[in-house]
């Protein structure tokens, strides 16, 4: 397994005063994800919970559902010329009758740690048909666990107490337990660990859940969420227009900057308790 932090000297700059001293960084490197031995996609991740990420990033594109789809994820030896293995590289074998998908350029696409589902030419291209419906799920969700989601999410990351560096992905319940956490340098990374985590656990769709994110809620997370039968996205940054026409759209609750008692529901306000929280009509535009 490759390592998840380096160490490096820095010139630290505070006004006038410099200084010497040794930092911590998350470690950032590619895995090549191949899938029945052929190369479907490489992406820049941190190093853990590979397996999760290559489960995950199959839930997204709609090629499994369930563990019973994958027959097996092993790392490859000989990823070098002298055989030696990085850990970058990975193959899953999907179990029989299972539908490979088409191994065309369009889907061998490289991924950024900031990207997500780059090279997708439109909307509806994009849209990758979910075989789960968040529509039906009644659960929801109250204002005073939402507020507390955050400082909860913040606690359980380990990696970004020694690095200020990683984006985090947590599922958590409507009564406010966070059933499971993952870090990653790319936000779309984070989610795909997740949400593999859970596929790997046999939890899918993961009805009466939510997911919360420490950045923006994009339309790749939202559509990631979708793909795995969640009906809560809740970010601590702000949404995009697809991420919330998508939403609006799919019965998809979508909360933005959730920031302690304050936030802001984009869609799905059904699923919102506001229990003692008062709103205030706002003032029409002049």
């Amino acid at each position: 397994m490759g390592r998840v932090t380096v160490r490096e000297k820095v010139l630290r700059i505070r006004g006038a005063a410099t200084s010497s001293r040794v930092d911590t960084l998350v470690v950032e490197e590619p895995l090549e994800i191949r899938l029945n031995g052929e190369p479907l996609t490489v992406t820049m991740r941190t190093p853990g919970n590979d397996f999760d990420l290559a489960a995950g990033f199959l839930v997204s594109e709609g090629v499994i559902t369930r563990a019973a789809d994958i027959a097996a994820i092993r790392y490859c030896a000989g990823a070098t010329d002298d055989g030696s293995n990085t850990y970058n590289v990975l193959d899953v074998s999907l179990a029989p009758g299972v539908r490979v998908p088409e191994m065309s350029l369009e889907r061998n696409f490289y991924t950024t740690s900031s990207c997500g589902l780059c090279g997708k030419a439109s909307l509806e291209a994009v849209r990758t048909v979910a075989r789960f419906s968040v529509a039906e799920d009644p659960v929801r969700f109250g204002v005073a666990t939402l507020a507390a989601l955050p400082d909860r999410l913040r606690e359980a990351q380990r990696v970004f107490d020694r690095t200020g560096g990683l984006h985090a992905a947590g599922l958590f319940t409507p009564s406010g337990e966070l059933l499971a956490v993952r870090e990653d340098v790319g936000r779309h990374n984070a989610v795909d660990k997740l949400i593999g985590w859970a596929v790997r656990e046999d939890r899918l769709p993961l009805r009466g859940t939510g997911l919360l994110v420490s950045g923006r809620a994009s339309f790749e997370l939202a559509q990631k969420a979708l793909m795995a039968g969640l009906p809560m996205l809740a970010a601590v940054s702000a949404p995009s227009s697809l991420a919330v026409d998508l939403a609006a759209d799919s019965g998809l609750a979508l909360v933005g900057f959730l920031r302690g008692p304050s936030m802001n529901v984009y869609a799905g306000r059904h699923r919102i308790d506001l229990e003692t929280a008062s709103t205030t009509p706002m003032a029409a535009p002049g």
